[in-house]
Parts: C-alpha cells; structure tokens; sequence
C-alpha cells in the first residue's frame, strides 16, 4: 500500500503576528507591554515593525519569541495552538495603526475596515463590526499612550461623555471626548484639560464611533 504523505503547513506572515498578539492578549498586555515585559525594544512588536518602508513582510526573530513566551510564562506547544485560526482569547479583530488611519480607502463610508494595510489582533469582543486602532506618539496623552490599542464600535450607541473616533469628510481622524451633540454640530473635549475643546458642524462629519475601551 502507498501512503500519500500529508500536506505540510506553511505558516504564513500574518499567523505568526496574530499569535504574537493573542499571547499579549492572554497575558494580559499590548504587544508593546509583552515587548517591554520581555527585555525587548517597546516597538519590537508594533505594526509598524511588521512590514519594511518598501513593503517587504517582516517576521520576528526567533530569539524574541523565545523571550516574549518566558514573560508570558507560556511554552512553544501553546505559541503553537495560538497559530490556529480558531485558536486565542477573544475574537480577531481588524488592527490598523493610527497613523494610517486617516489614510484615503482606510474605511468605507459606515466607518467600517477597507482597503489595505489592515492586520488582525486577538480582542475579547462580541462585535463582529468592531475594529482596533494603535496609538503612536503622544499626541492623546494622558489618556493613550505609544502602543496602547484603542477598540472601536461603529455600530454602538453614544452619549455624552463617551471617548470617541470621528472620521471629517476631508480625511482628518480625531479621537476625543464627546461633549454635546446635535443635529448641525459635534462639540469635542480634548483629553488635554490645557487644550481648547472644538466644535465641528456635523455635514463635515463622515462617520463616529464609540471606543469600548482600550488596552495598554
């Protein structure tokens, strides 16, 4: 009798990044916090250090998984079963890095993923239109800091006094608190006490969402 020899897995780029984030996930932390909790560079894991300037995919090395599954007090046999599609704590959820956001065809016209240049990360979440967005910079400082992951719901409802996302027809994305709201105008508080809140007619509006929360 012939044996057909089984089909070998090839992993891909993609499944090896959302393993890395479901084990931050599990551990309770953003890919930059297991990052840190490793001895690493903070950024090691960030999107921004998947993929070269001139699109090359890039992978991690296996010394920082190593690292990254000692500070999650994880084994390679469980690295593994996170590699499985159906596999992690929580949903995967689109992850898009904040820089880009404001990038034209980043979402369609609900607020909803589109386009390239959208990952995936492992969120607990019940949502299936819900998204996640990583903070760079400090520009949202004291309220989300470099690498923090902000998950957002377009489809939730929102009151005052909700953090949000707001989209301008002209591309802009500013995240904000939301102040009173009507049906010709948005007042938006900044997280910064020393910073002037603004006000934005509601026909420059493309789409808003509510963030659910966020993780560090």
């Amino acid at each position: 009798m012939v044996r057909q020899a089984k089909a070998q897995r090839i992993l891909t780029h993609n499944q090896i990044w959302v393993a890395l984030d479901r084990l931050a996930a599990r551990a309770g932390l953003s890919p930059s916090g297991l990052a840190k909790r490793a001895g690493l560079d903070p950024t090691t894991f960030n999107r921004s250090k998947r993929v070269t300037s001139d699109g090359r995919e890039r992978w991690p090395s296996t010394e920082s998984i190593a690292k990254a599954l000692a500070a999650a007090d994880s084994s390679i046999e469980s690295f593994a079963r996170l590699i499985d599609d159906e596999a992690g704590d929580g949903r995967s959820v689109p992850l898009l890095g904040f820089a880009l956001a404001g990038a034209s065809g980043a979402f369609d016209e609900a607020g909803l993923p589109s386009g390239k240049g959208w990952t995936e990360t492992a969120l607990p979440t019940e949502d299936s239109h819900t998204f996640a967005l990583e903070i760079s910079g400090d520009a949202l400082l004291p309220a989300y800091r470099d690498g923090d992951l902000i998950l957002v719901s377009p489809g939730a409802p929102i009151r005052k006094g909700d953090r949000v996302v707001v989209k301008t027809k002209g591309g802009e994305v500013v995240v904000a608190t939301l102040g009173r709201r009507t049906a010709k105008a948005l007042e938006l508080q900044s997280f910064d006490a020393s910073q002037a809140g603004r006000t934005m007619a509601a026909s420059d509006v493309a789409w808003i969402a509510r963030i659910m929360w966020a993780r560090q």
